[in-house]
């Protein structure tokens, strides 16, 4: 698994010309967010890929005018193996609370 981190101008379709690109060759989306980032729009991307697709990944994306930068790395397994929902937070059915 590997994290991809794009950094890109947001103008009107960006955004979904990244998402396209992977979603192109069939590649599982495991995790994507995206947020604004100081004057940019950042998005991460999780995807398991093997080294030639991440060639052409990192071909494509960069062939869009307002992609800045793009970086990758192999997933932190800590942040994958937190517990859900995390600690502290408890999820309870209302309606079991006014039976009881």
């Amino acid at each position: 698994m590997n994290a991809f981190h794009i950094r890109y101008h947001n103008t009107q379709g960006t955004l979904m010309r990244i998402l396209n690109g992977a979603s192109r060759r069939g590649l599982d989306l495991y995790y994507v967010h995206a947020a604004a980032a100081a004057h940019d729009h950042q998005v991460t991307l999780v995807l398991d890929v093997n080294q030639k697709q991440v060639g052409q990944l990192y071909r494509e994306w960069y062939a869009i005018a307002d992609v800045i930068r793009v970086s990758s790395g192999p997933v932190q397994t800590a942040e994958w193996n937190a517990p859900h929902p995390p600690a502290g937070v408890t999820i309870e059915d209302p309606r079991a609370a006014a039976r009881a």
